[in-house]
């Protein structure tokens, strides 16, 4: 096996190509997610001003809290309330979903879901 066909680098490649075609602004942010083994991440962030505008993950202390493992489809629905919530404080509704080059599937849709349920739009 070579260097292409390494999962990550699968990945990235694919992370790449979804970026090109989904930017975030300041009307409709980027809502990127990024998943390891242990624990889920997400964040809203505005392209074109380089900002991230709120962020969750399972290593923040009240999704920590609420959840005893980070990497299962339970801590992500948490993580996409709890996102959805400081979305609504940072007065983001509508966002643009970035996969990150992972299948919407599992966690990730869990966690899509769970964001939709708490108000965000995409």
């Amino acid at each position: 096996m070579g260097r292409q066909n390494d999962r990550a680098t699968r990945r990235h490649r694919r992370q790449r190509g979804i970026r090109k075609r989904v930017i975030g602004n300041a009307e409709s942010p980027r809502l990127s997610v990024f998943r390891s083994h242990k624990h889920i991440y997400a964040q809203i962030v505005d392209d074109e001003a380089g900002v991230t505008l709120c962020s969750a993950s399972t290593l923040s202390k009240d999704v920590r809290d609420t959840v005893p493992y980070g990497g299962n489809i339970v801590a992500a629905k948490a993580v996409g309330a709890a996102l959805a919530e400081r979305a609504k404080s940072a007065r983001v509704q509508r966002v643009c979903f970035d996969r990150g080059g992972y299948r919407y599937h599992g966690r990730l849709k869990a966690l899509a879901d769970a964001a939709r349920e708490g108000g965000l739009v995409f």
